[in-house]
């Protein structure tokens, strides 16, 4: 993607093929554009809240959306499986939840059987740059 408006527009492509149950981990650096794709994903979704924070420090938000509910994690802060287990969150990986994960590899294990991995990856010499990739079953 050439812009973040080719990154919403991806992303908002991307959430037609989403359903309650479905969980979508976000991977790449910091700076990659996880956190524009998710808020994007959830617009495409049906969020219609004004603000939609980073869940950095609040670890998961949670929204209404069109059909479903949508849970936002970020993991960056977690230092173990045994810590983001402790939060609850397998109750959000089935309907009528779309779970929405940042930091993913922090606890690949706690994943659900199901995941939809979205790779964002920076270009060396080109900041506005991202490519994105899309791996089922991670």
């Amino acid at each position: 993607m050439n812009s973040e408006a080719g990154t919403c527009a991806f992303a908002a492509d991307f959430a037609k093929s989403l359903k309650p149950g479905d969980c979508v981990a976000l991977s790449g650096e910091l700076g990659a554009g996880k956190s524009v794709f998710a808020r994007a994903l959830m617009r495409a979704l049906g969020v219609s809240d004004e603000a939609m924070p980073s869940p950095t420090f609040s670890l998961i938000q949670e929204y209404a959306g069109n059909g479903c509910k949508i849970a936002h994690m970020d993991w960056y802060r977690l230092e173990s499986a045994e810590e983001i287990e402790m939060l609850g969150v397998y109750e959000y990986f089935q309907p009528p939840w779309i779970t929405i994960i940042e930091w993913p590899e922090r606890a690949p294990s706690l994943l659900a059987d199901t995941v939809v991995e979205v790779r964002l990856e920076n270009v060396d010499d080109f900041p506005d740059v991202r490519l994105i990739s899309l791996a089922d079953d991670v």
